[in-house]
């Protein structure tokens, strides 16, 4: 009987002699930082956007470092992020090339794309081909995601394709008839504008105004008094920002008047548009409205919204906007993504992502990818952005679950 016990007791000790030596051979083949690699535009269309995600990534990185690193499970300890960034200058040849750059020459271990779907479209074959995890924060085209893949997760928008769902019942609710969309002629405008012309079609509405212009459109008049002799009762603008400023720049100095007007971007870049076009030009307009205009107090992981908001305004002096939240979700999707895989491995870690799924909430919302990389989560209702002293009121008045008010529908003459 002693026999057996000395036996048993001296297998335990040679098996956790070998676990701690696994351990330690574990931690002794681990890097010295996580390479994130990624791109950010310092001019051109998308600067002002690009900037915001990457400071929000930043912010994310610096907070990781301070905490000693993320945890990452393939090694079993914690270790330093370090960004490799290159600017792109919002041109899709650059940033073809800088990606490949972060893949083949600097090697990095995780790669990140740059704002939007214009600059991310050239990332997705890229990665795809080197067989590397495109983790994607807002390219949200709908075409990325037609095929199962394990090379592409879209972590911080949810695929266009599903946005303008609740505007289309939205406007049905309203029985709204004559619906004008304008639309830019890219993967991120362009399946917003067929979604929602599908979601009328079921409520037997047909746009009496449906046209697409370049995304490098700037001169919105011709447009406006062509979209007003169709005589809409609601006016859809589907842009990126420099887009809708230009658009509700025209709007205001063309004496056009529109029961329903509605554009994206002031729901994500409110201050922006605000500086830019004004609080007047922007009354009794409609928008998605995004994090942190709209709250998630109950999270699963990182911070929620409202702790988010006071971190980032504590360490910058900036009040953050979506893009600067999206980027933060992005780190913190990517930590716990490291922090749950088992290997070091792209697969691994877009196991880990499709392991999340449906079971995270983060500042941005519920946490969902399908097989093809589309984010089917973080849904975006509808808001109405009414006068406010000097500024502008988010209220949400779609859909009823979500609403804090009632739309104001004719919008006022002003």
């Amino acid at each position: 009987m002693k026999h057996n016990i000395r036996k048993a007791l001296k297998a335990l000790a040679a098996g956790a002699t070998f676990t701690a030596a696994a351990a330690a051979a574990q931690a002794a083949g681990a890097p010295a930082v996580i390479k994130i690699g990624t791109l950010y535009a310092s001019s051109g269309a998308f600067a002002v956007a690009s900037q915001g995600q990457y400071e929000g990534l930043q912010f994310w990185a610096n907070a990781v470092n301070k905490d000693g690193g993320l945890f990452v499970k393939a090694y079993g300890k914690k270790i330093p992020v370090k960004i490799v960034a290159y600017d792109d200058q919002s041109s899709t040849s650059t940033a073809t090339s800088l990606y490949n750059q972060l893949i083949t020459q600097d090697k990095v271990d995780v790669l990140v794309a740059d704002f939007g779907s214009v600059l991310t479209s050239v990332a997705v074959p890229l990665a795809a081909e080197h067989h590397m995890l495109l983790i994607d924060p807002t390219g949200s085209g709908a075409n990325f995601f037609t095929k199962k893949t394990d090379y592409l997760a879209d972590v911080s928008i949810p695929s266009s394709q599903v946005w303008p769902v609740p505007l289309g019942k939205f406007l049905l609710a309203q029985k709204i008839k004559r619906v004008a969309i304008l639309y830019d002629a890219n993967d991120f405008d362009a399946s917003q504008a067929t979604t929602l012309k599908d979601v009328l079609a079921k409520g037997g509405v047909t746009p009496v105004y449906y046209h697409g212009v370049p995304t490098s459109e700037s001169n919105y008049t011709i447009l406006l008094h062509t979209m007003a002799a169709s005589h809409p009762e609601a006016v859809i603008e589907l842009g990126y920002p420099p887009n809708d400023i230009a658009f509700l720049r025209s709007l205001s100095q063309s004496g056009l008047h529109f029961d329903m007007t509605f554009t994206i971007f002031p729901g994500q870049l409110l201050t922006l548009l605000t500086k830019n076009v004004g609080a007047k030009a922007l009354a009794y307009t409609y928008t998605y409205p995004t994090p942190p205009l709209v709250k998630y107090d109950k999270v699963t992981y990182g911070m929620n919204t409202a702790e988010f908001v006071q971190a980032y305004n504590a360490a910058t002096h900036k009040e953050p906007n979506f893009l600067n939240a999206a980027g933060y979700n992005t780190g913190i999707v990517m930590q716990d993504m490291l922090g749950t895989a088992p290997k070091f491995t792209q697969l691994d870690f877009h196991q880990a992502l499709m392991d999340m799924s449906g079971k995270t909430t983060t500042l941005l919302g519920p946490f969902e990818i399908n097989a093809n990389g589309a984010q089917l989560g973080q849904p975006f209702p509808v808001a109405q952005l009414v006068p406010e002293g000097d500024g502008s009121k988010v209220v949400v008045v779609y859909p009823q679950d979500k609403a804090t008010g009632k739309p104001v529908y004719p919008a006022p003459h002003s």
